[in-house]
């Protein structure tokens, strides 16, 4: 099959129509017309090589949605015609501890959409049935790609922290991620509180489901809620004054990280040891988990604030996210 698609050829550069042949179809894996497909920063991450391991020429687009026009002859749980998702990752062994246990994303075999391999700006894409999630039937198509990665990673800490509705949270930077997180968390039952250096956002917050915008660069206001907050979810990939936002953790609060900090993150010891405090973090979350998401955003209408490009202006799409000036996610139109 051949595949019309948006690429990459170097570090940093514009993508540019690129065509490629799929080859012959693997007997448990699915071919998927993409209808949308979310812009994650991850995107523009790999596309710039900012971790190392782009491949190039890299289509990238890791959050996709469409159907499934083609099945492997071992194919379960999806058929030809179903509405699916496809996120980060595209496969996974199905025969390792992790993958035995039901924490598929945690395979230390497991393919991601966009390493070694092409991803979702494009006309078709393939994956191993296991992580084509389908999806729920009433669920909005055009707003859903940003659950399959940005989603889902905001979603697995509230299960693997055991969140309570009667629990006061924290929500570290409120872009793509942590807006749906404070959408999550709001619904979950919680008391949200949002961490923020931008004051223009704050009305924007607090209808997101926020209860309080708590200005991250004031120690005043951080001093307010010393002690308070049960749980806090770190969504930026910036070093921060991490030893203020465990303070504002009550004893046994756990501060869990998604964002991904490339430098080493200060934690004093005597911080964690005095109220049994914990710190950290995880990736996406599994099959499973993911399903159970789209369920639970359908049943409360939850979803990311989007931006709607078509695909022939992924470059504008880039450029508006690289700039900052995405409110708060982007998803291109196929």
């Amino acid at each position: 099959m051949k595949i019309n698609a948006y690429a990459a050829l170097e570090p940093k550069a514009k993508l540019e129509p690129f065509s490629y042949e799929l080859g012959e179809l693997g007997s448990e894996q699915v071919d998927i017309k993409v209808s949308y497909c979310g812009i994650c920063h991850s995107d523009l991450s790999m596309i710039n090589n900012d971790w190392g391991m782009t491949q190039y020429p890299l289509v990238p687009g890791h959050e996709i949605i469409g159907e499934v026009v083609a099945s492997g002859d071992a194919v379960k749980n999806v058929k030809v015609g179903d509405k699916v998702g496809l996120g980060w990752l595209s496969s996974s062994c199905m025969s390792c501890n992790e993958c035995m246990s039901g924490s598929h994303h945690l395979c230390s075999h497991g393919e991601a959409t966009i390493v070694g391999r092409h991803g979702g700006f494009a006309d078709y894409v393939r994956g191993h049935w296991s992580w084509a999630i389908p999806l729920p039937e009433d669920i909005d198509m055009s707003k859903a790609g940003p659950l399959l990665c940005g989603g889902i990673t905001v979603f697995n800490p509230i299960i693997l922290a055991d969140v309570k509705p009667t629990d006061t949270v924290g929500v570290i930077g409120i872009g793509g991620l942590g807006h749906m997180a404070i959408k999550f968390l709001k619904h979950w039952g919680c008391e949200v509180i949002a961490f923020s250096s931008n004051s223009n956002k704050k009305e924007q917050i607090m209808k997101m489901g926020a209860t309080k915008v708590i200005n991250s660069k004031s120690p005043d206001e951080l001093e307010s809620i010393k002690g308070k907050l049960n749980f806090i979810l770190n969504t930026t990939n910036v070093t921060l004054d991490w030893n203020s936002y465990l303070t504002t953790l009550a004893p046994k609060g756990k501060l869990h990280t998604v964002g991904a900090v490339l430098e080493p993150m200060a934690i004093p010891a005597f911080s964690l040891i005095g109220g049994e405090k914990s710190v950290s973090g995880s990736p996406l979350g599994s099959p499973a988990l993911t399903k159970t998401m789209l369920d639970f955003c359908v049943r409360h209408n939850i979803y990311p604030t989007v931006e709607e490009f078509p695909l022939e202006k992924v470059n504008e799409a880039l450029k508006h996210l690289e700039e900052g000036k995405a409110r708060f996610r982007i998803v291109l139109k196929n």
